[in-house]
């Protein structure tokens, strides 16, 4: 099934009832026969890197933040149960290139060390071999950031709690919160990195600003639309030097489509993140496309890339603007392959849908379970750009009685990944 086209994906609430009648008598089996299908083809750190050799990208919502600034640190340099099961996952699938949402940034990168020394590199129960990273990437994102300003309208710029972290850059309850980490095997261009952190909203050509339906009104003034930032965390172009080339990691994390009010201006933020990607790999100059370095324009045309990332919308399900990331999936520079899928997903969409939560979206392709009030969704990506061959792709979501379900519980996520050639 292609990723290519928002039809390829859907199923009708009736069909997936219809399937999870059909299908529940075989789910046993098919665990039992195709647990595989939840796993990852073997791979070692000694095999020999060369253009051919299939290269590795994944990303995986880890879900290692805190509420408090320098908590994700006190856990990791504890004995993080949590840190252990995102790890093992990560021995598992042994990724060559890897984007980490949801991993609290600190500027002196302590919990990146700790991370990586205390737990990648420690062969963890589950995992695997100790798994090393020589290259990372990470920098400063704008969540809990303070604007200054009255972002969410209530009368009261800053405070305690959510009204604090709705008034940050981008929601958070600390600066670093939800933030992004790169791992690499392969040698990282930091020369050529680009951020867009402070990428303006309004800089966008047709940026959504978002209306209150109630006095039809901008939600935002004419003082504060100027100076949002589009980004909730951050954008990054971050070069790789691979064996068969340099390939662009383009990754970020929208801001949920939720969490807003008649306005839906975390809807129209979603849509407008996700659109940024689609500008950056379009045609023309875009003299408007500056990143924090003052570079300005999109990617060239001849790059190769993947787009990585939690990004926060559904191309069938939940409450995003649905046509952002289906654009995104269907433009003329992202390879068409078959959609990452798992027998942990369909087992669990499939007993969602005998509850009545059912799924317009293939029930084996959703990329995390939410609950008893969204269900499971496909919200996390990676999304190769053309030229290069896809060889295999997954979602590593274990069948619910496969050893290996053990440590796919740690985030709410589940890590995603293809192998391509060049």
């Amino acid at each position: 099934m292609a990723t290519g086209t928002a039809a390829d994906t859907l199923l009708t609430p009736a069909r997936v009832h219809n399937s999870a009648m059909k299908a529940h008598a075989l789910i046993t089996a098919l665990a039992l026969l195709c647990s595989a299908c939840a796993q990852t083809p073997a791979r070692t750190d000694a095999m020999t890197a060369s253009a051919a050799t299939p290269l590795r990208l994944a990303t995986y919502n880890t879900s290692l933040y805190s509420d408090e600034a320098g908590g994700l640190i006190a856990e990791l340099e504890g004995d993080s149960a949590h840190a252990r099961k995102i790890a093992a996952v990560l021995q598992q699938v042994r990724p060559d290139m890897v984007l980490l949402n949801e991993f609290d940034f600190d500027p002196a990168h302590r919990a990146a060390d700790l991370f990586q020394q205390r737990y990648l590199e420690t062969a963890q129960p589950g995992g695997g071999q100790p798994l090393h990273f020589a290259y990372r990437y990470l920098a400063p994102v704008n969540t809990g950031v303070p604007s200054g300003l009255d972002l969410d309208n209530n009368g009261v710029v800053g405070g305690e709690g959510r009204s604090r972290g709705n008034d940050a850059w981008g929601y958070g309850l600390h600066p670093g919160q939800y933030g992004m980490l790169v791992l690499s095997r392969y040698p990282i261009d930091e020369a050529q990195v680009r951020t867009f952190q402070l990428l303006k909203w309004s800089a966008l050509p047709g940026a959504i600003r978002p209306v209150d339906p109630r006095t039809g009104k901008s939600f935002y003034s004419d003082t504060v639309w100027p100076q949002l930032r589009l980004s909730s965390k951050s954008h990054w172009d971050v070069p790789v030097k691979t064996p068969g080339g340099t390939v662009h990691m383009l990754v970020s994390h929208p801001t949920p489509p939720v969490f807003d009010g008649p306005e839906k201006r975390n809807a129209a933020r979603n849509h407008d993140e996700l659109r940024l990607w689609s500008e950056y790999l379009g045609a023309g100059e875009k003299p408007w496309l500056c990143d924090d370095q003052g570079r300005c324009g999109g990617l060239a045309r001849d790059a190769r890339f993947v787009i990585l990332g939690d990004l926060n919308n559904d191309p069938a399900d939940g409450d995003g603007r649905h046509e952002a990331i289906v654009e995104l999936i269907e433009h003329p520079r992202v390879l068409r392959y078959p959609t990452p899928r798992s027998v942990g997903a369909e087992q669990t969409s499939l007993a969602y849908a005998e509850k009545g939560i059912t799924r317009r979206g293939a029930p084996f392709h959703a990329t995390g379970d939410f609950g008893p009030k969204s269900g499971t969704m496909r919200l996390d990506y990676v999304l190769p750009s053309t030229g290069f061959t896809p060889v295999g792709s997954g979602v590593f979501w274990p069948a619910q009685d496969s050893p290996e379900a053990a440590i796919a519980d740690g985030s709410d996520h589940h890590l995603v990944w293809v192998d391509v050639t060049p």
